[in-house]
């Protein structure tokens, strides 16, 4: 084993604290948000690369941006399902990192990148099969068309796309996720240049539409895949871990294990945006206006989620390192740590929402239109009601994450299924429609179905923390 990655594996397996160390709650704390901050920004970098494709593509008339964005959600279902299966790798190899077992870190990460290339296939499927089941919900055949125009050049970066999360889940794992930060970040004006150039014809190209934006989103992945593969292989610290070794050395035992605990967590995924898209329904039930305001407050959590998803898998990392050590303190340390730390931030960015929403509100509502007001005031208003529900967003996600390290993914979907859906879901369509306070009622529902949610995935991650440390007691 190199010596540089022995002396950090044994700094980490070395952490045992006692239970009332404060002093080691003052280091959790740094050593949480020091993970999560590039975390954070590299969510942030993608959602500014998505909003950049968008905006290039509402060039081509209103028509073409709709399609898009129906492309989108077509894409991301598939997606958002392979990015699930991949979760797992953060907290495995952050187990097998606090274990200092180099070799159960290489076989994560090894199964991660085939988990990776065979899951690319039936998303790749999916999306090819995209204006079929636009048809089949009833859309437009020529928007069908175009969305499925824009899918097939996003097709070609899936692989990538996968592999590129598997390494950046790896980073993570060893407490070293700054290059895909500086790498997302450096494919921000990337993709913003060749979006302009294929869209559009530039230089001697030819004017791909829509094509050409997906092509030139799949060119970014590419790239990025590459780049994050010369860190893993080439530059130290990555290249002392070998995790390329005996690559073609396929576990299925350790697949079945990635895949017990990565589907659940992709269903969960699926249920909380499923939920959007179905309040979205409710919305536009009630009125054009309502829909608008949805859609205007739904965006805004867009921008404020990413701030809880980069905690999440900090979470998941910090408590993988403490139970590979088998630091039952640590443990809990970790994961209440990053639960205070989300609601801190999710406070102080809903305050700060709150505070300016009419202001928010009025970027995205075009003032000369007729019913602005109206629809200014409804949207202000949502997310003054969705004030709670950013809060408990951020602590049921970092919990949730707090969970993955435990190896608990079961469980939460339970919860997920009977407090978002059983719950939340009943309560928006009973308060929107039935009782009639239309999107009010809708945001309500969602606020409080998400509150339910975080408190028992809070609570179960509690719970277990504290059985799992008396088999770790603490050392010095």
């Amino acid at each position: 084993m190199d010596n540089r990655v022995k002396k950090e594996v044994l700094d980490f397996q070395h952490k045992r604290t006692t239970p009332l160390d404060y002093h080691q709650l003052v280091i959790e704390f740094a050593e949480l948000a020091k993970l999560a901050w590039p975390m954070v920004l590299t969510q942030l970098g993608q959602v500014v690369m998505m909003t950049t494709d968008l905006a290039l593509i509402g060039g081509l008339g209103p028509e073409a941006l709709a399609a898009a964005a129906l492309g989108v959600v077509i894409f991301l279902i598939g997606f958002t399902l392979g990015v699930g299966l991949l979760a797992p790798i953060a907290p495995l190899a952050a187990q097998a990192f606090g274990a200092k077992n180099l070799a159960a870190l290489r076989r994560t990460v090894r199964m991660g990148l085939w988990a990776a290339l065979l899951l690319s296939l039936p998303i790749i499927a999916f999306a090819l099969n995209g204006e079929r089941a636009l048809l089949t919900f009833g859309q437009a055949p020529e928007v069908a068309r175009l969305a499925q125009q824009y899918l097939l050049g996003l097709a070609f970066g899936v692989v990538p796309a996968l592999g590129f999360h598997g390494f950046r889940n790896f980073m993570a794992a060893v407490h070293r996720p700054q290059p895909v930060l500086w790498i997302t970040i450096g494919s921000i004006p990337l993709n913003a240049l060749m979006a302009y150039l294929l869209i559009y014809g530039k230089l001697g190209l030819p004017p791909l539409g829509l094509f050409g934006a997906g092509l030139a989103s799949s060119f970014v992945n590419f790239t990025m895949f590459l780049v994050v593969l010369w860190f893993a292989t080439m530059r130290s610290p990555f290249r002392d871990y070998h995790v390329l070794a005996r690559l073609r050395q396929f576990d299925w035992p350790f697949m079945k294990r990635l895949i017990a605990m990565g589907i659940p967590v992709s269903f969960i995924v699926l249920l909380q945006g499923g939920l959007f898209l179905a309040a979205g329904l409710l919305a536009g039930l009630v009125s054009i206006r309502a829909l608008t305001a949805h859609q205007i407050a739904l965006q805004v959590d867009t921008v404020l989620f990413v701030v809880p998803v980069g905690i999440s898998t900090a979470a998941a990392v910090r408590v993988g390192h403490a139970v590979g050590r088998q630091d039952g303190p640590g443990v809990k340390r970790a994961g209440i740590i990053a639960i205070l730390l989300g609601i801190m931030a999710a406070a102080v960015l809903t305050i700060a929402v709150v505070a300016v929403r009419f202001e928010i509100v009025g970027l995205f509502v075009d003032d000369t239109t007729e019913g602005a007001g109206a629809t200014t005031d409804l949207a202000a208003n949502l997310l003054l009601v969705g004030a709670s529900f950013f809060i408990s967003d951020a602590a049921q996600h970092i919990a949730a994450g707090g969970l993955r390290g435990l190896k608990d993914t079961r469980i939460p979907l339970l919860f997920a299924c009977v407090a978002n859906w059983l719950i939340g879901f009943t309560l928006s369509y009973v308060l929107g429609l039935k009782i009639g306070l239309g999107a009010i009622g809708i945001w309500i529902g969602l606020s409080v179905g998400t509150t339910i949610y975080a408190s028992f995935v809070v609570t179960r991650f509690l719970l277990l923390a504290s059985r799992f440390a008396p088999r770790c007691p603490a050392t010095s």
